[in-house]
């Protein structure tokens, strides 16, 4: 009993110390590469940058763990298609692929959880037995959240110089789609792919109106939303493109410095909250181990300090 109360409490302690490590680091950059939709490598499918993807290897083996047990004519989720446009299709993971790893990471985390389950104390190993397979469905969904976060995050600061850009290839006689083209391909980032996308698809003959709307579908920010508006409003009415993109850019760069803002006002707190509920129940948790599993060997010996 000793030594599975001892196994439990470093089980504990070590899983909130990761997590509060997790929760402490920044956010990393996230690579893009092209999607399984049927985008390229030079961003025509609007997926960023180029970088090789980071999980390749761990998804594939995912999906084809979870391809073998998920029926072929299974359904999926409606909005799956949206979260993973709107994260970029990273990994050239499409709607498919996703819910195979989705199936795979559930079936590796219940046999975890099992092996888990078999040296914890009482009914916590059954409770671990039903809570991994369902933690581990759920961590595809997570990664692409935090994969999504960080895309909005890069098209937010993106945003404003690349308006200022368009700005000024508009004002050069450009029309829209060649504008949205010559920035995107002179520019970097999943913004600037997107735009780059939005302009071959005009040359193609694609209405502007009809890739407007997929750029929406593809970046759903509220900052998009409203850049498609103004440009829609302003081709009906005859408005001048150069002042609403002006105009455009300025609220941009009000937004980004707002939410940078609120963000800074936002980290102290929780950095407070993460070492007090995490990091420091974490040590002291790893030290009741220790003596725990002293006092119960030793008797009345005393814990050498």
């Amino acid at each position: 009993m000793t030594g599975v109360l001892a196994i439990a409490l470093a089980f504990v302690s070590a899983a909130s110390a990761v997590a509060g490590l997790l929760l402490l680091l920044p956010s990393a950059s996230v690579p893009w590469r092209a999607g399984a939709g049927g985008r390229d490598d030079d961003g025509a499918g609007g997926v960023g940058d180029g970088a090789p993807a980071r999980f390749p290897r761990a998804i594939r083996v995912l999906v084809a763990l979870g391809t073998r047990l998920r029926p072929r004519r299974a359904g999926t989720p409606g909005d799956l298609g949206a979260r993973l446009a709107a994260a970029g299709e990273p990994a050239g993971v499409g709607v498919r692929e996703l819910m195979a790893a989705k199936v795979g990471a559930a079936l590796a985390a219940g046999i975890a959880g099992t092996l888990l389950a078999s040296v914890a104390p009482g009914r916590l190993g059954f409770a671990i037995v039903l809570a991994a397979p369902v933690a581990g469905f759920l961590v595809p969904d997570l990664w692409l959240a935090r994969l999504a976060a960080e895309r909005a995050r890069r098209v937010r600061r993106e945003l404003p110089a690349l308006l200022d850009l368009l700005r000024v290839t508009v004002e050069s006689a450009a029309s829209l789609g060649a504008a949205l083209r010559a920035v995107g391909e002179r520019s970097e980032g999943p913004l600037a792919a997107e735009l780059r996308a939005v302009g071959r698809q005009v040359a193609l003959g694609v209405p502007l109106a009809a890739a407007l709307d997929d750029l929406v579908r593809r970046v759903p920010l509220t900052e998009v939303r409203a850049l498609v508006t103004a440009l829609e409003r302003a081709r009906r009415h005859g408005a001048p493109l150069a002042d609403t993109l002006a105009a455009q850019a300025r609220d941009a760069r009000f937004g980004l410095a707002r939410r940078i803002r609120e963000e800074a006002a936002r980290a102290g707190p929780k950095i407070q909250l993460v070492v007090a509920l995490l990091l420091v129940p974490s040590v002291l948790l790893l030290v009741a181990a220790a003596l725990a599993s002293a006092l119960l060997d030793g008797g009345t010996a005393v814990v050498p300090v």
